[in-house]
């Protein structure tokens, strides 16, 4: 086992064990529900934002330990950047898992870089990073593995959809 191997196997799991950011945030200014049907894995990112800097990121729900683990690290990796940082961090992620480029990222996000190697857990670990993006572009509310390009609701229409008790 290389030095990578073992540190991806040891990373991922203490971040599936011991979640961080694992919760329901109170009062956030949106959430996005990813799916990722291929592997069952469905997590919700909420973020809470002071102007352009992320306060605040968390997420819910269950999946593989590679997208819970990503999560983890996703929310940690976020908080206290701007808009524009978090959303360069989340390309850094993706080009490294699925272009195989880029240089490998500090602290515990290095370790995802072994998941590339795994083609098909790619779209496990990128989930929360996609989720984590269309929040921030978009205000989409679901973003999903196998629907790339269709349309999702937005934050705004979520919101406006459950003043209207719809």
């Amino acid at each position: 086992m290389t030095a990578l191997e073992a540190l991806y196997r040891d990373v991922v799991l203490e971040h599936n064990r011991r979640p961080r950011n694992f919760r329901r945030m109170a009062a956030p200014c949106g959430c996005t529900d990813g799916v990722n049907p291929l592997c069952g894995d469905r997590l919700m990112v909420c973020l809470r934002l002071d102007g352009e800097t992320i306060a605040e990121a968390s997420f819910e729900g269950s999946g593989c330990a590679i997208a819970v683990a990503s999560a983890s690290m996703m929310t940690e990796a976020v908080a206290g950047r701007t808009r524009t940082q978090a959303l360069a961090l989340a390309d850094a992620v993706s080009g490294m898992l699925r272009e195989r480029s880029g240089d490998l990222l500090d602290g515990d996000l290095a370790a995802l870089a072994a998941v590339s190697a795994y083609p098909s857990r790619v779209k496990c670990a990128t989930l929360a990073w996609e989720a984590l993006r269309a929040g921030l572009t978009s205000g989409a509310t679901r973003v999903s593995t196998e629907d790339e390009g269709a349309p999702q609701d937005t934050w705004a229409q979520a919101n406006e959809s459950a003043r209207n008790g719809h």
